[in-house]
């Protein structure tokens, strides 16, 4: 196979080489389940608010083997390891299929999987089963034999970190963080939000930790660690993802669109299932219809995408159903729900005094969150008793936190670490 090169806005030139293990991942990219992420935007419905944000799921994956492949050289150079060779190919497919069993609109799906328990929109059971049991496992299996493609899909799976390997691909500082907050911040064209890589990558080393925090129980292990010089550029890092969260993805707009494609799609599939497919305005065969009615096929599941959404959208709009009729016509003109931060018109009602005590503030807190409390659940209350016909009301309290605390990451393996200038 000759080099092959992909043009990336963000990494520019993104090489595969002609060797084993990237031409293998050259394949995989050449599969129908890796191919479907570039129909898979990676911010959903972000581009009702950024209007660049169009990047697909396709090209950040390609990212983050690429990132993940420049945190490999520093493994590489930092450890003489006789089975980093096979721990190095197993971490690098993962980073490359890490998100190949997104759903359309990526995360948007996934509450219509959560309100209907459908297995095959969760993005991780789609995962595993594309890797272990789908095109994907036979690429690998030709190129590294039997098994090769359960241990990709068994680090995948895990909840934390093993080894220094498995927090390429997952940990706090990770390919896919790096890759997707740069990316993200430069196709939405936030100015705020900025990640140093380059010089965090130029200051990272191997370092040896306890495996946990209870030093009594720990073995030595070694991980990536950041040297002193990159203190404030990590600092960055950690502060530029907490505004990325208020900024771009919880953008109010955003989650407006994605409230009435949820609930589009939860009544579609619902009618589906009861009544037939007559009334949502599709044809019997489309992929939203066949899917409806045999959710577990992993073929019907990567048959949805978002183009499939938005061709259907007009369908959709002159749907005998009322509800789809009116939020498929809504999400087409962009006539979107006015949203309405409660919390600040609660906190309106409890101003902040300069001579307040330390007490009076903490019972004001307690008072907001109460009376927080109390609406929304009259609020929720009411929309439950809202028919199809009705107009909706819609609830959302979405919370991340773009980090775990200390006591919850369950593995040093997962921290963000800084050799400090005494070397500890």
């Amino acid at each position: 196979m000759k080099l092959q090169r992909i043009r990336d806005p963000l990494h520019n030139l993104i090489e595969f080489r002609n060797e084993e293990l990237e031409r293998t991942l050259w394949s995989v990219i050449q599969t129908r389940p890796f191919q479907r992420l570039r129909r898979v935007k990676q911010l959903g419905f972000s581009e009702f608010v950024f209007p660049g944000a169009t990047h697909t799921r396709f090209a950040h994956s390609i990212g983050v083997f690429h990132t993940a492949r420049q945190l490999m050289q520093t493994v590489e150079r930092g450890l003489g390891d006789d089975n980093q060779d096979h721990h190095s190919k197993v971490a690098l497919a993962a980073a490359l299929v890490h998100d190949v069993g997104h759903g359309m609109f990526s995360h948007a799906f996934e509450k219509i999987g959560q309100k209907l328990d459908l297995k095959m929109a969760r993005h991780e059971d789609v995962s595993e089963a594309i890797i272990r049991d789908d095109e994907i496992s036979l690429v690998f299996e030709k190129a590294f034999g039997k098994g090769f493609s359960g241990q990709v899909a068994d680090l995948l799976k895990q909840k934390a970190p093993r080894s220094l390997y498995d927090s390429i691909v997952s940990s706090q500082f990770d390919a896919d963080r790096l890759d997707y907050m740069q990316r993200d911040r430069l196709m939405t064209g936030v100015q705020s939000s900025g990640v140093d890589a380059t010089w965090l990558m130029a200051n990272l080393e191997i370092g040896e930790v306890p495996s946990s925090s209870d030093n009594e129980k720990s073995v030595m292990v070694n991980t990536l660690v950041l040297g002193p010089k990159a203190y404030h550029a990590a600092e960055n890092y950690v502060l530029s993802l907490f505004q990325l969260y208020p900024n771009v993805y919880f953008h109010k707009t955003t989650i407006a669109a994605e409230k009435l494609f949820t609930n589009l799609m939860i009544r579609l599939f619902e009618l589906v299932r009861e009544q037939g497919y007559k009334k949502v305005g599709l044809p019997f065969n489309h992929p939203f219809i066949r899917f409806a009615e045999e959710p577990t096929s992993l073929d019907y599941a990567l048959e949805l995408d978002d183009t499939v959404f938005w061709g259907a959208l007009p369908m959709m709009a002159e749907a005998e159903d009322a509800l789809i009729q009116h939020h498929a016509i809504a999400l087409k003109k962009r006539h979107l729900p006015k949203c309405i931060d409660i919390r600040q018109r609660v906190e309106q009602q409890y101003p902040i005094q300069q001579d307040m005590s330390d007490e009076n503030r903490r019972e004001r807190v307690a008072k907001v969150r109460l009376k927080c409390k109390d609406i929304i659940s009259g609020i929720k209350k009411l929309a439950d008793e809202r028919t199809p016909e009705e107009l909706q009301v819609f609830v959302d309290d979405s919370k991340r936190n773009p980090y775990k605390r200390f006591q919850d990451s369950q593995s040093m393996l997962n921290q963000i670490l800084i050799r400090q200038g005494d070397d500890k």
